[in-house]
């Protein structure tokens, strides 16, 4: 725990993980000293903490089983559990992922389970980290409710938590805090004296504090670690000036997890906004991955699949286009790649858009996975050797240049089937009319019977 007290002293015979109560006041950084811990102290997340909201009734009454804290990097999760821990008066034991193995897991239940009178909650920091034999081993505690489980993960529960643990817990999805509750508790902080700035007496001129809170994209951890470190800059009784604020942020650093939901999220707007036409939204995803390290390879890929799935015949350059960016991205990589994958990009946003060929192989597949096998006719089988020749193998095909606009009339197909409908964007509205009339010229040679 962030500050020694009672409730917080752990279980006999188990040392907390993290705990960083024996760190002087002093040392300890700006976000850690001004950690709520009371309900009313936290700022943000109105639809979550609001007056007649779930989580704080639930807090109110002690009355709850195991939580699930999931949301992006400073946004409150493991102040929430911090909280919890206080109001409810709990002991508390706190494990962080990354640095617990099973042994230490196996421990803090053996004491949970030798101490029943103890209100137990056990804190998981990134529990996303613990692999699935380290969950399971979290169940028929958290089920018989020896400890009370309060996970927090920056990553998709559905994706990283089993679904056995998920389904014993309360889900909370925290947003990114806006600007102004960011801004909000920043003023706290250049104002406490105990534990904020407020002793160091250094001025800060007023648009600085709306300046930090929108770099720090809704984490306040990182608002708080910027605001230290300017004041701390400052020269003794000096002041934090906004210049001061813009030399900072060319040192600065988005936040994305290339590996995690940012990558996933980030990639998903990215695809959405070139099928949807909108090159400037396409611009802006694309620029959010790079700035955060996403491979460009991997972009790449993005773009010529979409090339075939949401343009295809509309404009067929466009999958031309697409291969080219990424083989660019192999030969001349970062960081001038980027016009290249900005050149795919906007050309595929600016493409007409056509889903035909994505529908066609699907309703192709359906019919081969539903229906009998059709067998190939025996006027299309390979007839190159001999034998095939004496089981009539290829008899009687019309070549099909030897015919006017190549159409015979002939039949590929057994049974015919309708899998491809032309789209009406771009160069596909002119397909569909030639195919409209390849239609009709075959069906005027079938209608006058067998062609020899």
């Amino acid at each position: 725990m962030s500050d020694a007290s009672p409730h917080s002293a752990g279980l006999p015979g188990f040392a907390m993980t993290n705990d960083d109560s024996a760190i002087p006041a002093g040392r300890k950084p700006l976000a850690a000293r001004m950690r709520p811990t009371k309900l009313s102290e936290v700022v943000g997340h109105p639809s979550l903490l609001g007056a007649d909201a779930l989580l704080p009734r639930l807090i109110r009454s002690d009355n709850f089983g195991s939580i699930i804290f999931y949301g992006p990097p400073g946004c409150g999760k493991t102040t929430l559990a911090e909280v919890i821990a206080h109001e409810t008066q709990s002991s508390v034991v706190r494990v962080n992922a990354v640095l617990s193995g099973t042994a230490e897991l196996r421990e803090v239940l053996n004491s949970a389970r030798a101490n029943p009178s103890r209100k137990t909650l056990l804190v998981i920091d990134e529990i996303h980290r613990f692999n699935k034999a380290q969950q399971d081993l979290l169940l028929p505690d958290v089920e018989s409710g020896v400890v009370r489980l309060i996970g927090c993960t920056t990553h998709n529960p559905g994706l990283y938590v089993i679904p056995a643990l998920l389904s014993r817990s309360h889900l909370f999805r925290l947003e990114p805090l806006s600007v102004e509750a960011v801004a909000e508790f920043l003023r706290k902080a250049l104002a406490d004296s105990v534990k904020g700035l407020g002793a160091l007496k250094i001025k800060v001129e007023p648009r600085v504090v709306d300046m930090v809170a929108d770099l720090s994209a809704g984490d306040l951890r990182r608002a708080l670690n910027y605001l230290e470190t300017l004041v701390l800059s400052a020269p003794v009784m000096g002041t934090v000036t906004e210049d001061a604020v813009k030399v900072f942020t060319k040192e600065r650093r988005i936040r994305y997890d290339d590996g995690g939901d940012d990558h996933y999220d980030t990639a998903s707007a990215f695809i959405k906004s070139i099928r949807g036409c909108d090159p400037d939204a396409a611009l802006y995803w694309l620029a959010l991955m790079l700035e955060g390290g996403e491979e460009p390879r991997f972009i790449a890929r993005r773009l010529v699949i979409l090339a075939s799935e949401d343009i295809g015949l509309a404009d067929s350059r466009a999958l031309g286009v697409a291969v080219a960016a990424f083989q660019a991205c192999e030969f001349v990589g970062m960081p001038e790649c980027e016009y290249h994958l900005a050149h795919a990009t906007l050309f595929l946003a600016l493409a007409p858009k056509s889903n035909s060929v994505t529908t066609a192989i699907a309703a192709a597949k359906q019919a081969v996975q539903s229906e009998p096998r059709q067998e190939v006719p025996l006027h299309l089988k390979d007839s190159h050797t001999q034998a095939a020749k004496r089981l009539g193998q290829g008899q009687g095909y019309l070549y099909s240049h030897e015919y006017p606009e190549a159409i015979s009339g002939q039949d590929y197909l057994s049974k015919p089937l309708s899998l491809y409908q032309a789209g009406q964007a771009g160069a596909e509205a002119q397909l569909a009319e030639r195919l409209e009339h390849w239609r009709k010229i075959k069906q005027s040679i079938q209608k006058k019977g067998p062609t020899s």
